[in-house]
């Protein structure tokens, strides 16, 4: 006998759930900023985004909005554009590598297995996320800008070769 009136339907999923992304992702920068026209300011939010699997891959996004969590949903997709995978060896990486990025400076330097992840800032953040588990970084540069520090993390992490 046919169970007329009742179809299938949702089978208890919830229709508004997005499906789960492989990548996590933390926020290093959110900042207002003004636009001045000719009624007064105008605000929008920019938002600095990484995202990676902690296996190679990493991005960072960066976007504006006209409330935080647009700038957020912008960042999410500039970071999946901006997405590269990083040359792990085992925890840490092959060698030593500096980089610049505008005004910010930065060193990373492998370590020893089990040494943990000496690193501050948003420095510390791009490399969680990109599955660096053992290295010490600096930042050299003057700046305490995040949004250049991680920038400059990534140029670093860009010219690694095995």
């Amino acid at each position: 006998m046919m169970n007329k009136g009742r179809g299938g339907g949702n089978r208890g999923k919830n229709p508004l759930s997005k499906p789960k992304s492989e990548y996590k992702e933390k926020t290093v920068d959110i900042r207002r900023v003004a636009r001045v026209m000719a009624g007064g300011k105008r605000f929008t939010f920019r938002c600095t985004l990484v995202i990676g699997d902690e296996k190679g891959m990493v991005g960072v996004g960066i976007a504006k909005g006209l409330d935080v969590a647009q700038a957020i949903d912008k960042a999410r997709n500039d970071a999946k554009k901006n997405l590269f995978r990083v040359k792990i060896k085992g925890t840490t990486l092959a060698h030593e590598v500096k980089a610049k990025f505008s005004a910010a400076r930065v060193i990373i330097k492998p370590a020893k297995e089990g040494s943990g992840l000496k690193a501050g800032g948003s420095v510390r953040t791009v490399l969680l996320m990109a599955g660096v588990k053992d290295a010490s970084a600096k930042c050299l540069g003057r700046t305490k800008n995040k949004l250049t520090n991680a920038l400059a993390t990534i140029e670093a992490l860009k010219m690694i070769r095995t």
